[in-house]
């Protein structure tokens, strides 16, 4: 079997790493912002130089195509994000990317003419981080989600998707989704510790976790915080913070399988003086298991109630995004796994936890979703960390992968 680069994608990771560097060694770049578009224009170089055309699309998906011999043939795609999260480190989603990328210029190495064309995605807007909801481009790709929604999605300061792909010059005149792919893959940092405890080098994703996400809109009564007795107290803040505790006390109930977060608050007026009025608190509920996950909402809902009451406030609870549980295509996952073996790594199943592009795909066309380890055993901060091994094999399992496909 065929290997890569390891050197030269460990290099190109450091190096668009630094796009939106950190002190502290992570990486922030966000979507759509002067940070994402430095980094879309160094994967364009790139990818031109390896020999590719490179279009974009309405929302902004980038498209590195390789072409093969059969010009009309539905191409294999690779992809993954380029964007991060506020404390973002350097290998989620942008990974898959140069993994892509080192795919396309081992093949130039090698003068190997595939006879499927092969294109390397950069979809836009993965994270949700500065415009919500997330795997923005991939769902509106696939259909999942109008052009016309997520153009119109704004950022705390107002400006829209629409705005910010234009300022940074990647407004595409492309049709966004409409074409076929032979089939999709997507390989990732595993952003958890399970293949880090087992030992294993590659997690091939089978399935996903069923997550549901909600807004809780709690509204108390803005009054001075001085002379407000504290029974007259309706603090819409204080009840965010209850349902916060029960919100987690949810998760940790079901074991290592469950999950609950409240990670985002937005709390109005914000003032030192006055008891907060309103906020919102942004949370989900996360199993395998679809009825357990719907159960875990039911607690949730319950403690609305209860804490509604016992505070003095109202919460409405109003879901917003969802994603699973999917089933990955057997023979992609099996793809995945035959390679790895004949490339003598350790492998397990896995399920996915957090949704990446890939979950998108899966209607769309046979898609595979395969995880390196994490070394740190942690992602969405500056400390996340896989080694160069780790990420070369990854890549070498992707670029055999393609050629099964793609020769």
């Amino acid at each position: 079997m065929l290997r890569v680069n390891g050197d030269r994608l460990w290099s190109a990771l450091m190096e668009i790493g630094e796009i939106g560097g950190t002190p502290g060694g992570g990486c922030r770049r966000l979507a759509l912002s002067e940070e994402d578009g430095r980094a879309r224009d160094l994967f364009r170089k790139w990818a031109e130089e390896a020999g590719c055309t490179v279009t974009v699309d309405g929302i902004g998906n980038i498209f590195a195509r390789r072409e093969g011999t059969d010009h009309a043939a539905a191409p294999v795609a690779i992809g993954s994000h380029l964007d991060t999260v506020p404390t973002g480190g350097k290998f989620d989603g942008v990974y898959g990317v140069m993994a892509g990328l080192e795919v396309l210029r081992r093949l130039r190495d090698l003068d190997l003419q595939t006879r499927l064309p092969i294109e390397v995605i950069a979809w836009t807007n993965e994270e949700g981080a500065r415009f919500s909801p997330m795997t923005m481009g991939s769902s509106v790709f696939t259909g999942d989600m109008t052009l016309d929604f997520a153009l119109s999605r704004q950022d705390p300061s107002g400006l829209s998707v629409g705005e910010a792909l234009k300022r940074i010059g990647y407004a595409g005149n492309m049709a966004v989704g409409g074409r076929p792919f032979t089939a999709y893959l997507e390989v990732h940092v595993e952003q958890g510790p399970l293949l880090k405890e087992g030992g294993e080098q590659i997690g091939v994703v089978t399935g996903s976790f069923k997550a549901r996400y909600f807004v809780a809109t709690i509204k108390g009564q803005a009054a001075h915080v001085g002379p407000t007795l504290m029974e007259q107290r309706h603090d819409a803040l204080v009840g965010a913070a209850a349902l916060t505790l029960e919100i987690d006390r949810i998760g940790r109930s079901r074991g290592r399988d469950g999950r609950s977060n409240a990670p985002y608050l937005e709390v109005y007026p914000n003032v030192r003086g006055v008891i907060p009025q309103e906020v919102r608190l942004s949370c989900d509920v996360r199993h395998p298991d679809a009825d357990m996950a719907l159960a875990m909402e039911m607690e949730l809902r319950d403690a609305c109630r209860r804490i509604a009451q016992e505070r003095g406030v109202s919460i409405d609870l109003e879901q917003y995004f969802e994603f699973g549980p999917i089933n990955c295509d057997p023979a992609m996952s099996a793809l995945i796994r035959d390679t790895a073996e004949g490339l003598g790594f350790s492998q397990r199943d896995i399920l996915t936890v957090a949704s990446h592009d890939a979950v998108p795909m899966m209607d769309y066309c046979p898609s595979a979703l395969f995880f390196v380890p994490s070394d740190t055993g942690i992602s969405h901060n500056e400390t996340e960390y896989s080694t160069p091994e780790q990420c070369r094999d990854g890549a070498d399992v992707l670029l055999n992968a393609v050629l099964k496909l793609a020769a």
